[in-house]
C-alpha cells in the first residue's frame, strides 16, 4: 500500500509526460513550432481586455493574467487529465487509511525499497519511513494535489499543454512524497531538491511570458541559497557521526552536546551549527524572513500551483523537516530561539506587506508566508504538534482561498488587480460563500479550523521558556490583527461595493462544476480539519498519537502548560480577528475614503510597505549588481583578455603574424633571392672564419 501511495503520482507523471511529448510531435511532426505558434498558443483568452496591461500594479509588477491558451489541444489531453487525477485520488484514498492505521492503529512500518548508494563504508538504503508524522503528511499532500488535479482539468481546459501541466504536477507531488517518506537525510535532499525542479518547471509553465520565466529562474536561485546550508548541515552530520539514517542520527545526537566544530579558528557548539545549517534549508524552501522573495512572485504561475506548492506542500517541507528533527533541534535550545525569532519576524513582515498588496493571489502569497511564520514559532518553542496541527488545517483553507480566488480570476476573464473587481457576491455567490469560509478558517473565528490551530500557537509560544518568547508572542498577536484585516480586504474589495469593471462583471459566471466540487470539499476541511483533530495535535492525545515521531524533551512543558494560561491570554487572538474586522468593514463598507486618504498622508510608509520593505531593491544592490559586476569582469577581463587573449587566441594571433612576416620574403623575384644567397653565404664564410680561430 504504501509503495503504491509513494509511486502513482510517479507512474502518472510518466504517462502523461509520453502523452505530452506525443502530442507535441503530433501538432508539429519533424519540426519545431512555426513561428508565433508559442505565443499564439499561450496567449491570454476569454476575451482578456488589451487595455489591462496599462493598469500597472500598485507593487510594480504590473498587471498579469493566468495566460489560458488558443488553439488545439494536444492529443491525449483528456487522458492525461484522467489519468493523472485518477491516480492520485486513489494514493489520497490509500493515505486516509494509512492515516487511520499508522495514527490511530499504532501500525508504524519501516518499507526497504532498494539499496541506493554503496560506497566504501557508506551504505544508503531506499527506504519508506511511515510513522505518524509521515501519515499526516502524506494525508495533506494527496489530498490537496488529488482536488488540485481534479481543479485543473476545469482551469486548464483551453490551454493546449495541458498534459505537460499535469506531468508537472504529478512529478511534484511524487517529489514531494518521497521528501516525507525518507528514511534519511539523502534521501529527504533527492525528494527536497526535486521539488525544487517540479516548482521551478510549474512557476514557469508559462514560459512564453518574461515575467514567468524571471519568477522561475528567482525561485529556484533564492532556492539554491537555502539548500547550500542544508547540505552543509548533512555533511556536518555525517562527519561527526558517520551516519545519515534518523535512526542512527537520533540515537547518537545526545553524544554531540558540549561538542564543538572546528572552523578557521572559531569553535561554535556543534548541535547548535548543525540546526541552523538545516534550518537555513528550511527557511529557503518555506519562504522565510530573509529568503522569503521568491514566494509572491512565484504567483506568476498557473493558479493551481499556487494552491499546490504555495498553500499546502512545498512551502510546509521546512515545517516538516524540522519536525522530524526535532530529537536534534530539542538538544539546540539556541537554535530553537532563532527559530522562533524567523517566524515571528516572518509572521509580523509578511502581514504588513500584505495590508497593501492589490494583486488578488498576492494577498493570498503573504498570507502564505505569515502563517508559515505561525507555524515556525511553534516549532521553536518546542510545541511540534502544534505546528503541525496548523500545517494541517492551513492546507485545507488556504488551497481553498487560492482555488477560490482562481474562481474569481476566471470569472473576471484574467484579471487579478482587486481594484478592477467589486460587486461579484451577486454573481458567483458560490465562490464567494467559500471564499469567506476560508477567510473566517485563516482568521481564526471561532469553530473552524484555524481557530484551533492558530490560537494553540500563541497560546504554546506565552509558556515557551525560550529568550524569544516574548517577541514571538507578540509579533504572532499583531499578525493575527493584520490577518484579519486583509483576509477581510480582499472579501470587501473582490465582492462588496460597486463593480469597476461593469463590462466584466456582466460577464462573470461561476467556474464549471469539476472546478466548484474541489473547492466545496476544502470549505467542508477547513472548518472540520479543527475540532475532531484538537486532542491528538494540541491536548493529551499527542503522546499516544504520536509516539516516537516527535521527541520532546523532559524539560519542555508546553503542551501542558498551554492549557493553564489565563483566560485573557486565551480570548486574545479571537478579539484581535474581531477588530481587524470591524477595521476592515469600517475602511472599505463604510468609509472606503479612508483608505485612499492614509496612503496619500502616509506616503512613505504606503509605499515602504508596497515594496515589500525594500528587500528586492535592497538584494539588488547588495547582491545582483555585484555578481553582474563580477560576472562580466571575469568575462570580458578575464576569460576574455587574460585567457584567451595569452592563451588559445594569444598563440593562434602570433601564428598569424609570424606566418604574414614570414609571407612577405617570399617575393617571387629572382635577385631578392640571389641577395639573400648571397648575405646567407657571407654570414657563413664569416662564421667559419671566426670558428676557425
Amino acid at each position: 500500500m504504501y509503495q503504491a501511495i509513494a509511486f502513482l503520482p510517479l507512474l502518472g507523471a510518466i504517462l502523461a509526460g509520453l502523452i505530452a511529448i506525443v502530442g507535441a510531435r503530433g501538432r508539429c511532426p519533424g519540426e519545431g513550432p512555426p513561428p508565433g505558434a508559442e505565443e499564439g498558443a499561450a496567449a491570454a483568452d476569454h476575451g482578456a481586455h488589451a487595455g489591462h496591461a496599462a493598469h500597472a500594479h500598485d507593487d510594480a509588477h504590473g498587471g498579469s493574467h493566468d495566460a489560458h491558451g488558443g488553439g488545439p489541444a494536444a492529443a491525449g489531453s483528456r487522458t492525461a487529465e484522467l489519468i493523472t487525477t485518477t491516480l492520485l485520488m486513489i494514493s489520497m484514498i490509500l493515505s486516509w487509511i494509512a492515516f487511520v492505521q499508522v495514527g490511530f492503529g499504532h501500525h508504524d512500518e519501516h518499507v526497504p525499497v532498494f539499496t541506493w548508494i554503496l560506497s566504501a563504508g557508506l551504505k544508503i538504503d531506499w527506504a519508506l519511513r511511515i510513522d505518524t508524522l509521515t501519515a499526516v503528511m502524506l494525508v495533506v499532500v494527496t489530498t490537496i494535489s488529488a482536488f488540485v488535479h481534479l481543479y485543473s482539468m476545469g482551469y486548464m481546459a483551453e490551454d493546449p499543454y495541458r498534459p505537460r501541466f499535469f506531468a508537472y504536477l504529478s512529478l511534484f507531488t511524487f517529489f514531494m512524497l518521497m521528501l516525507v517518506t525518507a528514511d534519511n537525510l539523502v534521501q529527504m535532499f533527492f525528494g527536497w531538491e526535486g521539488v525544487g525542479l517540479s516548482s521551478y518547471l510549474l512557476i514557469g509553465f508559462w514560459y512564453h511570458k518574461p515575467e514567468a520565466n524571471a519568477a522561475a529562474i528567482k525561485a529556484f536561485v533564492v532556492n539554491r541559497v537555502g539548500d547550500f546550508g542544508f547540505a552543509l548541515g548533512i555533511f556536518a552530520l555525517f562527519a561527526l557521526l558517520g551516519a545519515i539514517d534518523f535512526d542512527t542520527v537520533f540515537a547518537q545526537a545526545p553524544t554531540l552536546v558540549g561538542k564543538t566544530i572546528p572552523f578557521f579558528g572559531w569553535h561554535p557548539d556543534a548541535l547548535t551549527m548543525i540546526c541552523l545549517l538545516l534550518f537555513m534549508g528550511a527557511m529557503g524552501k518555506s519562504a522565510q524572513f530573509g529568503l522569503h522573495t521568491w514566494l509572491p512572485d512565484a504567483m506568476e504561475g498557473p493558479t493551481p500551483v499556487s494552491a499546490l506548492i504555495h498553500a499546502a506542500t512545498m512551502v510546509t517541507a521546512g515545517v516538516f523537516m524540522v519536525a522530524r528533527l526535532s530529537p536534534l533541534f530539542e538538544l539546540a535550545p539556541t537554535a530553537q530561539s532563532f527559530v522562533i525569532f524567523i517566524g515571528a519576524t516572518t509572521a509580523i513582515f509578511a502581514a504588513t506587506v500584505g495590508l497593501v498588496q492589490n494583486d488578488i493571489k498576492r494577498v493570498v502569497a503573504y498570507s502564505t508566508c505569515s502563517q508559515l511564520g505561525y507555524m515556525f514559532v511553534a516549532m521553536g518553542s518546542g510545541a511540534y504538534s502544534i505546528g503541525m496541527f496548523h500545517l494541517f488545517t492551513h492546507a485545507f483553507f488556504k488551497a481553498l482561498l487560492f482555488l477560490g480566488s482562481g474562481s474569481v480570476i476566471l470569472a473576471m476573464h484574467h484579471e487579478q488587480d482587486m481594484r478592477h473587481m467589486g460587486g461579484l457576491k451577486d454573481r458567483i455567490p458560490y465562490t464567494y460563500t467559500v471564499m469567506i469560509v476560508g477567510t473566517l478558517a485563516l482568521t481564526g473565528f471561532p469553530l473552524t479550523a484555524g481557530y484551533f490551530s492558530k490560537d494553540a500557537i500563541i497560546e504554546a509560544v506565552f509558556v515557551a521558556k525560550s529568550p524569544m518568547a516574548l517577541y514571538g508572542f507578540i509579533c504572532t498577536v499583531a499578525a493575527a490583527l493584520l490577518t484579519s484585516f486583509y483576509s477581510w480586504r480582499l472579501i470587501f474589495k473582490t465582492f462588496h461595493g460597486e463593480p469597476h469593471d461593469r463590462q466584466h462583471w456582466r460577464d462573470a459566471h461561476e467556474s464549471p462544476m469539476v472546478m466548484l466540487i474541489p473547492l466545496g470539499v476544502l470549505a467542508l476541511g477547513s472548518i472540520v480539519a479543527g475540532l475532531p483533530f484538537k486532542d491528538i495535535f494540541a491536548g493529551h492525545g499527542v503522546e499516544g498519537f504520536f509516539r516516537e515521531s516527535l521527541a520532546f524533551a523532559k524539560s519542555n512543558t508546553v503542551l501542558e502548560d498551554m492549557h493553564h494560561i489565563p483566560l485573557q491570554i486565551g480570548i486574545l487572538p479571537t478579539i484581535m480577528m474581531a477588530v481587524g474586522f470591524g477595521i476592515a468593514w469600517y475602511f472599505y463598507i463604510r468609509r472606503p475614503d479612508i483608505p485612499v486618504e492614509l496612503a496619500r498622508t502616509q506616503e512613505p510608509l504606503y509605499k515602504f510597505l508596497l515594496n515589500k520593505w525594500y528587500f528586492d531593491e535592497l538584494y539588488e544592490v547588495i547582491f545582483v549588481r555585484p555578481v553582474k559586476w563580477l560576472g562580466y569582469t571575469l568575462w570580458k577581463g578575464g576569460d576574455g583578455w587574460l585567457i584567451d587573449g595569452f592563451g588559445p587566441d594569444g598563440v593562434s594571433a602570433r601564428v598569424l603574424d609570424v606566418t604574414r612576416n614570414v609571407m612577405r620574403l617570399q617575393t617571387g623575384y629572382l635577385y631578392h633571392y640571389a641577395f639573400a644567397m648571397l648575405i646567407g653565404a657571407a654570414l657563413f664564410i664569416t662564421w667559419f672564419m671566426f670558428a676557425v680561430h
